[in-house]
C-alpha cells in the first residue's frame, strides 16, 4: 500500500509541475522592443530603450516563474506597415509576450490594433497620442510615460498664466502632431484664449523656414511646436537663425522636449526653455543611480523619459507575470492594473482602467551653462503636477471597453 501511495504522490507531483510549466507559453517569456533605431527619433528611444529593457530584466532576475526571459528588438523605421509586419511575425512565429516602447504614435496605433487582436501586452513609452487610452485603447495596452494630453496641459497652462492669449501651431503632419495640437488647442480655447492658425510640416523635414515664417507672420504671442525629436531641434535652431521667438511680443515653445533635444541644442541655446517630463535623471538619489548606470552602458548618454519608461514598463510587466503565475495576457493585464507601479521613477502609481499609468509629471526648465555641474546636468524641476491634474479624466477619453464597463 505504501508503494502504491508513494507512486500516486509522485504522479500528482509530476502533474503539478506540468501544470506550473504550462502557465508560461513556450517555456519562455519573450519581450520585444520596437521603435526607431536609426532615424529621427533614435536618440529618444532607439537602442537606449533596448538597454533600459535589458537593465530591467537583469534587475528582476534572469527568470520569471522559473522560465527564462528573452529580449528581442527591431527597427520599424517610423513606418506603420513595417511595424505591423514585425509585430505579427513576432507574435505568430516567435511567441512574443510583451511588445515594449512602440516608437511614434502612428506605429503605436498600428501595433495597438494587432496586440488587441492577438491578446498581447503592449507597454507604450515612446508614442504620445492620447488616443492610445482613448478611442484606440486596448485591454492589453498600457501608456507608461507621457501623453499629448499631459504634455499639452503642463506647457499651455504655464504659458497661459503668463498672458499668452494668441497661439499658432507648427505641427508634425502625422498622428502624434495632430493629437498634440488638438489637445493643446482644447486647453487654450477653454481658457478663453485663441488659436489664430497652424501649419503642418512633413515628418523629418530638413528645411522648416517657410513654415516658421508663416508662424512669425501670424503675430501670435506664442508659436507652439507640436513636433518631437529632430523636428523640434531643427525648428528651434532655424527659428533662432531667423530671430523668431526672441522678441517680447512673440515666444516659441516646445510642447514636447526631451533631454537629448537639449543636448543637441546645447545649453547656451536651450537655457530657459520650459517643458514637461515624467522623469529627470538628476531629480533624486534613485534617479541619479539609474542615470549613471545607464550612462555607463550608453557611452555617457543620459536616459530620456522614454527610455526610463521602458524600464518601468518591463519591470512592472515581469512583476505582474510573477503575481499572476502565468504569462496569459488577460491575467497579466489584470495583475498590472492591480499592482502599484514602483521603481526609481515611480512611487505607488496606479494603472487606470483605460491603461493610463497615473504618475506625476514635472515642469522643468533647461539650466544655464553656469548652473550645470556635470555632463548631462541640464534640467531643474520647477513644478510637480499631480496625477489627477496631469492626465485626462477617465470619463473624457472615450475608451470603448471602459465605456461599456461603466
Amino acid at each position: 500500500m505504501r508503494s502504491i501511495a508513494a507512486a500516486l504522490t509522485a504522479v500528482l507531483c509530476l502533474a503539478a509541475v506540468g501544470s506550473v510549466r504550462a502557465q508560461v507559453s513556450g517555456d519562455v517569456v519573450r519581450i520585444g522592443v520596437i521603435n526607431d533605431m536609426s532615424g529621427l527619433y533614435s536618440d529618444l528611444g532607439g537602442e537606449g530603450s533596448v538597454e533600459a529593457a535589458r537593465l530591467a530584466i537583469e534587475d528582476f532576475g534572469p527568470t520569471v516563474l522559473g522560465k527564462k526571459v528573452e529580449l528581442m528588438s527591431a527597427d520599424h523605421q517610423n513606418k506603420p506597415d513595417i511595424a505591423s509586419g514585425i509585430v505579427r511575425r513576432w507574435i505568430d512565429e516567435n511567441g512574443v509576450d510583451l511588445i515594449a516602447d512602440g516608437g511614434n504614435s502612428a506605429t503605436a496605433l498600428a501595433i495597438q490594433a494587432i496586440t488587441r487582436e492577438k491578446k498581447r501586452i503592449f507597454v507604450i513609452s515612446g508614442p504620445g497620442s492620447s488616443d492610445l487610452t482613448g478611442k484606440q485603447c486596448s485591454p492589453y495596452g498600457f501608456h507608461f510615460t507621457y501623453s499629448t494630453y499631459a504634455e499639452a496641459s503642463a506647457v499651455t497652462k504655464a504659458m497661459l498664466k503668463k498672458g499668452a492669449d494668441t497661439w499658432f501651431f507648427l505641427t508634425a503632419d502625422y498622428a502624434f502632431g495632430h493629437a498634440l495640437e488638438r489637445d493643446a488647442s482644447s486647453f487654450i480655447t477653454t481658457a478663453g484664449s485663441k488659436v489664430v492658425g497652424s501649419v503642418r510640416h512633413p515628418l523629418g523635414a530638413s528645411d522648416l523656414s517657410s513654415f516658421l515664417l508663416q508662424a512669425q507672420n501670424s503675430k501670435a504671442k506664442v508659436i507652439a511646436l507640436a513636433n518631437a525629436g529632430g523636428d523640434t531641434v531643427n525648428s528651434l535652431k532655424q527659428a533662432s537663425e531667423f530671430g523668431i521667438g526672441k522678441s517680447a511680443d512673440q515666444n516659441i515653445v516646445a510642447l514636447l522636449m526631451l533631454i537629448t533635444d537639449v543636448h543637441s541644442l546645447g545649453l547656451e541655446a536651450a537655457q530657459g526653455i520650459i517643458y514637461a517630463t515624467s522623469f529627470s535623471w538628476t531629480q533624486n538619489e534613485a534617479t541619479r543611480t539609474f542615470g549613471h548606470r545607464f550612462m555607463a552602458r550608453r557611452h555617457g548618454q543620459a536616459p530620456t523619459m522614454i527610455q526610463a519608461g521602458v524600464y518601468s514598463g518591463v519591470m512592472h510587466y515581469l512583476k505582474a507575470v510573477q503575481a499572476a503565475g502565468t504569462d496569459d495576457a488577460g491575467a497579466v493585464a489584470a495583475a498590472m492594473r492591480k499592482l502599484p507601479v514602483n521603481d526609481f521613477m515611480t512611487q505607488n502609481a496606479q494603472i487606470r482602467e483605460d491603461g493610463q499609468v497615473m504618475r506625476s509629471m514635472y515642469l522643468v526648465q533647461a539650466k544655464s551653462p553656469s548652473e550645470s555641474r556635470e555632463p548631462w546636468d541640464y534640467e531643474k524641476v520647477i513644478a510637480t503636477i499631480s496625477p489627477d491634474e496631469a492626465w485626462r479624466p477617465l470619463a473624457e477619453g472615450g475608451c470603448p471597453f471602459v465605456t461599456k464597463a461603466q
